[in-house]
């Protein structure tokens, strides 16, 4: 099982150190939180990503706090899905489909 924790549904008032304190709780260890900001607006965008400890920490977390609310908002907690290479985030550049 990775490390890397996919947390989404967050409320837009959840910080890094709110996300940290949860998921460090009955004993496990964060190595790094990072909340996915929108680069246009700079405000959060509901979505963060946790690197665990080890792959335990990460599946109690997951047993844990999957489904569980906070701050208003039921959290989805899963394995964070490795980036798909290539993907050039859909803004028109690259590339001549449709033409």
């Amino acid at each position: 099982m990775a490390t890397k924790l996919y947390v989404g549904n967050l409320s837009f008032n959840t910080t890094e150190s709110t996300l940290r304190t949860l998921f460090e709780a009955d004993g496990r260890r964060v190595e790094d939180v990072t909340i996915i900001m929108d680069r246009d607006t700079g405000r959060p965008r509901g979505f963060a990503f946790v690197e665990m400890g080890s792959p335990d920490d990460s599946r109690t977390a997951i047993e844990a706090l999957n489904g569980r609310e906070v701050e208003g908002r039921t959290l989805t907690v899963s394995e964070a899905k490795p980036k798909a290479s290539g993907s050039g985030g859909g803004r028109g550049f690259g590339g001549d489909r449709g033409r």
